[in-house]
């Protein structure tokens, strides 16, 4: 069953967190290549390359996957795990997931800023770095999604359900941020620290049930 309310997460090395303030948005990899911008890059760097070079949306087919900020559907993904376990030899941050923050929206309103602005989105049945997946722009299709999949805590069984994305095209604005979620209390207070400054103050909190 499709979520009353469902929310977003991107996950994000604490060290970016300055950076995205900065431009007062989250960008996708395209900008973030094309800006330089300044932090700790996570992830695998061939798939990167694929979502920004070959990988287009089947909902909108001159836009590539890399050109879009993607989010899971949950917390604790299947891309954290290998960040935790760092034995992918593609993998080239090794730092571990303590100092990784999940950022929090709410799928709705996300959407609704997105149509306000003109700005494209969909979301994605599996995992948008594959070579195989469908992607949706209505959200009455949402019932598609493998919510089972999402919310699985053992997905052995189900990885690619689980791996669902929702993808902004360009950037994501940092006001639709409503929570941040870290390990430990000392990621708590880098990120408390960073925030001093800012305008927008999401809640932060520590929730290690969110990490391996």
């Amino acid at each position: 069953m499709v979520p009353a309310q469902p929310k977003i997460y991107h996950i994000v090395h604490v060290d970016r967190l300055a950076s995205i303030l900065a431009s007062n948005c989250l960008l996708c990899d395209a900008q973030i290549n094309a800006n330089n911008v300044t932090g700790t890059m996570i992830g695998m760097n061939s798939i990167k390359q694929r979502r920004l070079n070959e990988l287009t949306l089947t909902s909108h087919p001159e836009l590539y996957v890399g050109q879009c900020v993607p989010f899971y559907f949950c917390p604790r993904s299947i891309m954290l795990y290998v960040i935790h376990m760092a034995d992918n030899q593609e993998l080239a941050y090794r730092g571990g997931q303590e100092p990784i923050i999940h950022l929090q929206a709410d799928l709705h309103a996300s959407v609704e800023w997105a149509q306000q602005q003109n700005r494209r989105w969909a979301f994605t049945l599996s995992n948008a770095g594959s070579r195989f997946f469908e992607d949706r722009n209505d959200l009455s299709q949402l019932n598609e999604l493998d919510w089972q999949a999402i919310t699985a805590t053992q997905w052995q069984s189900c990885k690619e359900g689980k791996q669902a994305e929702f993808l902004m095209e360009h950037s994501f604005p940092w006001h639709l941020v409503e929570q941040i979620a870290v390990k430990t209390s000392t990621v708590y207070q880098q990120v408390v620290n960073t925030l001093q400054t800012a305008t927008h103050r999401p809640s932060v909190t520590v929730k290690s049930n969110w990490y391996y």
